[in-house]
């Protein structure tokens, strides 16, 4: 970075911040991407946006205690960063998983404001969740925790202020128990959360949508070049709901994907992933991926993750977590002629690994953008729930498709707007912060 405004304000972040590495590096990218923003609007330097975008409206740390089948007391440790309401009530998912921290939850956050404003849709940025892993744990023992988890959280949410979802280690059975725990506090029927079960509220193609959407940016970003997904060999990382849909969408546009993973290993299927035989065993047996190879004759497994990169492939979706892809990673599918890469995770791509894809004209969609598929049908369930309606599937398919259509749109015209065409990072960062920052200035300081 160039910009004196912006450099100060980063060295401003790390010293407050300093154990916090997934956020300032989240940080560092969008406010590097912001310079010419900076430059251009110096109204908006001096109504403070920038400096008050980094830093979240509201922080919520809790314990979580629950008793497991064994009657022994169990803690844990619940989040919710509310990062921004400039455009709307704040809209995020909630994680469950071991990693997860302050610095875990103040990065999804920050992203999410941006990813969120890129939907057009009115809902500002949050993000949530706990250190609590539900492998392994029985129905009641996840039941027994959520329970706890939301007679904490429904204090601070609600329909018109903040409507959380699901992500990593949150699917329908952990937000059906949660909404049962809200409704049961707050005696009212509302949608304050959305991925609800199809009985109780919830959206056609809210399962599918991250991948969907993600899968449908490509597309737009393929087409560009004069490509699409017909005749291209895929590597999908990961193999969960992001995963396994983006997998359906890839093969319906005409692509074959060879590959996926999960945290023990990856596999590796030549004549084309059989999606039926991985549903049944991430879905219905909530097994290993390394069981795949027991059903898929001609399939193998090999042990670790990064190792997935090595296989040739066109197109790259990295759909896992974060920080998954790196240099050597970047260098291996680059060698092997790979010509799009766009992120189904939240940043799944090291940053240096970003920059080789873009120093070799490799086309690279980030997950703010690519991945906004599933909060924009979040987005999609609460109009819904509003209107006490129900959307056939291809109605909320087509408008999942148009909304990724105009994401793209959005953020390649931003590119090349700023000087930067080509760059959807930079691109992706500057549309979703534009609206936010004028929204902000709109409001005055007290936002």
């Amino acid at each position: 970075m160039k910009n004196k405004c912006l450099v100060e304000l980063m060295a401003s972040l790390e010293k407050r911040n300093p154990h916090e590495s997934e956020f300032l590096q989240a940080a560092h990218e969008v406010l590097e991407s912001l310079e010419p923003v900076a430059e251009r609007r110096p109204d908006l330097v001096e109504a403070g946006v920038f400096d008050r975008i980094v830093e979240p409206e509201r922080t919520l740390i809790f314990r979580v205690s629950w008793v497991d089948d064994k009657g022994k007391v169990q803690v844990n440790r619940g989040f919710r960063v509310q990062y921004n309401s400039a455009i709307g009530p704040y809209k995020g998912g909630l994680r469950l998983h071991p990693s997860v921290n302050l610095s875990v939850i103040k990065f999804l956050g920050f992203e999410q404001t941006f990813k969120n404003s890129l939907t057009t849709l009115p809902m500002g940025g949050a993000k949530g969740g706990s250190d609590f892993d539900p492998k392994g744990k029985s129905d009641g023992e996840v039941m027994r925790f959520c329970q706890s988890f939301m007679t904490e959280l429904e204090k601070h949410i609600g329909q018109f202020t903040d409507v959380p979802a699901g992500d990593i280690g949150v699917g329908g059975r952990e937000i059906g128990y949660m909404y049962g725990q809200y409704k049961r506090l707050r005696n009212e029927i509302s949608g304050v959360l959305t991925g609800k079960g199809l009985s109780y509220g919830g959206s056609l193609v809210r399962t599918e949508a991250t991948g969907y959407g993600l899968c449908y940016f490509t597309r737009e970003m393929l087409k560009a070049i004069g490509q699409s997904f017909q005749g291209k060999t895929v590597v999908i990382s990961g193999s969960g709901n992001v995963a396994i849909y983006a997998v359906e969408k890839a093969v319906q546009l005409g692509g074959k994907v060879v590959a996926l993973s999960d945290s023990g290993g990856y596999i590796h299927d030549p004549k084309g992933i059989n999606l039926k035989v991985v549903k049944q065993i991430k879905e219905v047996e909530r097994g290993r991926i390394s069981e795949y190879v027991k059903s898929v004759p001609g399939s193998t497994y090999h042990e670790g993750c990064s190792g997935i990169w090595t296989i040739k492939c066109d197109i790259a979706l990295p759909c896992a977590t974060q920080n998954e892809l790196g240099l050597e990673s970047a260098k291996a599918l680059v060698k092997n002629g790979v010509i799009a890469v766009a992120e189904g995770a939240n940043m799944p791509t090291m940053p240096d690994a970003v920059s080789y894809f873009q120093e070799n004209k490799v086309l690279f969609a980030p997950g703010k953008a690519a991945n906004a598929g599933g909060v924009a049908t979040s987005g999609l369930e609460m109009c819904q729930n509003s209107m006490r309606l129900s959307w056939t599937f291809d109605e909320v398919d087509q408008r999942l498709d148009g909304i990724m259509t105009s994401i793209y749109n959005a953020a390649s015209g931003a590119a090349k707007e700023y000087g930067k065409e080509g760059n959807l990072v930079a691109g992706a960062n500057i549309a979703g912060f534009l609206k936010v920052a004028e929204a902000m200035k709109a409001q005055g300081i007290a936002y």
